[in-house]
């Protein structure tokens, strides 16, 4: 018997924490009962279509991101779907255009149409403003709704719809803290053992807040000389944040590892995770880094629903950044070893049977349409 095949539909398949949410349970799901296949909005490879496509997933690609040819995007939305009727599930992560594709797709017969929630706000910006406003629009043609947070649900379907928790799940084995490989990082990146830390993975865009993380940093520095800040991810501010390191004089402190397929092994050399963003949904990096027994701070603005361990700290992104530095420094040398994991509900194996049980209700016994 051929597998389900669950069309997801993602702006891309880079390095980010959606599609990190999706490659972990692709990978522990039964691809014999259940395959993934992608539909992209650039023509560009992405950081995970090498491994998607070994684990037996098709990836189509569409360029609507980056011509932002309206009607050509419709006009081959439809010939898609018209194509390929064997797609009964589709999962939209994308929100903003969530409105065309999923109404396509329902025209064309698509019966179990989902919508996952990611986010809890938008940039305040006129672009950001503008996506606010189409995210909205997905709820009227989706007919399941996931969220990966209380606060995530809220935002995108409202407070009357129901909707159901998928947290963002990591394989937490992976991540937990080994001494002999935060000993082989540090050398590899020429860290002393006394060196401070601090780490951050994310994409280089607004939402994310470099130039605050940078501006902690640099108190910091003034406190501890001694310290190191790495940064790993791309993304289009990131020219923009290589000046604000060398306005700092901070050049020789701060360590640009782009996109990284061993992040795994980058958090065991961190002593400190510091997360300042201006809004997450529920941000994978957190379930990580404290999978990884790290010392975490994050604004107070992420939903206390992240919190896995029993080292974390919020603060406001109302405080100046030296109170963040001040505060970060007198609990720098917490033993990792003593951190302890008091959630194991975010683990991959898990929700990938989660999933697959979801995925297999639906396309067996579709939904009503509202």
């Amino acid at each position: 018997m051929e597998p389900i095949r669950i069309l997801h539909v993602v702006p891309n398949m880079n390095s980010g924490g959606l599609e990190n949410l999706i490659m972990n349970i692709y990978r522990n799901i039964d691809r014999s009962k259940v395959q993934f296949d992608f539909l992209v909005h650039y023509q560009e490879r992405g950081f995970f279509d090498d491994e998607i496509e070994k684990l037996g997933g098709k990836i189509y690609r569409f360029s609507f991101r980056e011509d932002h040819r309206f009607f050509q995007y419709r006009k081959e939305l439809n010939q898609f779907f018209s194509t390929h009727q064997e797609y009964k599930v589709v999962h939209a992560h994308m929100a903003s255009l969530g409105f065309v594709y999923l109404k396509i797709g329902k025209k064309h017969g698509v019966p179990v149409r989902i919508a996952h929630s990611h986010g809890t706000s938008y940039l305040k910006t006129v672009k950001g403003y503008i996506k606010f406003l189409t995210f909205k629009l997905i709820k009227y043609q989706a007919n399941v709704y996931l969220a990966c947070s209380t606060e995530a649900g809220k935002y995108l379907f409202g407070q009357k719809r129901k909707f159901t928790i998928i947290p963002n799940a990591i394989d937490m084995k992976r991540f937990d803290y080994n001494e002999k490989v935060r000993n082989e990082v540090r050398n590899e990146l020429m860290l002393d053992d006394d060196q401070l830390v601090i780490g951050n993975i994310g994409r280089f865009n607004l939402q994310k807040n470099h130039t605050f993380l940078l501006e902690i940093f640099h108190e910091i520095v003034k406190k501890r000389s001694n310290s190191t800040l790495l940064l790993v991810g791309k993304g289009e501010l990131e020219d923009e944040i290589k000046e604000k390191v060398k306005s700092l004089k901070l050049e020789n402190k701060v360590k640009f590892l782009g996109l990284r397929k061993d992040v795994d092994r980058l958090y065991q050399a961190m002593d400190v995770f510091l997360m300042p963003s201006l809004f997450e949904g529920l941000p994978l990096t957190g379930i990580e880094a404290q999978a990884s027994r790290l010392t975490c701070y994050f604004s107070d603005t992420i939903t206390k629903e992240v919190v896995i361990s029993d080292n974390v700290q919020f603060l406001p992104l109302t405080a100046k950044a030296e109170e963040w530095a001040e505060c970060i420094i007198s609990h720098s040398g917490e033993k990792r070893e003593n951190v302890k994991i008091t959630n194991e509900e975010f683990d991959s194996k898990r929700l990938a049977q989660k999933m697959q049980t979801l995925y297999q209700h639906y396309y067996e016994r579709g939904i009503e349409e509202e």
